[in-house]
């Protein structure tokens, strides 16, 4: 996925917009930096404008959308409904029914708590 993350960074870029996390750990050193970068990751919503969800298609689900990445949306969501943060949180796209979150990402669209991206 790192040559569609690095070409996401480039349309974001290239539109004016500065991304400042799209966490990458090297394997070898996992464990010991996994909690910080995460923490720094989580911080890095609390303070941003959009928060971008690549859910791209992965192991042949449309709009792939796994367990870290809602969660990621869940705190950004949460941000914007206890503490009023003006943040858009963008999906790439709607995900498949297939995918475990897809009744909620579906009523989070409906209720205008998160939008798809609109190229």
């Amino acid at each position: 996925m790192q040559e569609k993350i690095l070409s996401w960074e480039k349309t974001w870029g290239d539109r004016g917009f500065i991304v400042v996390a799209y966490p990458q750990i090297p394997q070898d050193n996992f464990l010991k930096l996994y909690p910080d970068v995460y923490a720094d990751f989580f911080r890095n919503i609390t303070e941003t404008d959009i928060l971008f969800v690549m859910n791209e298609d992965k192991n042949g689900i449309e709009g792939y959308l796994g367990a870290e990445s809602f969660a990621e949306m869940c705190f950004g969501v949460s941000q914007k409904l206890l503490y009023q943060k003006n943040i858009d949180i963008i999906l790439l796209k709607m995900p498949s029914e297939q995918v475990q979150s897809y009744n909620e990402i579906n009523l989070w669209l409906k209720l205008g708590w998160i939008k798809l991206y609109q190229s």
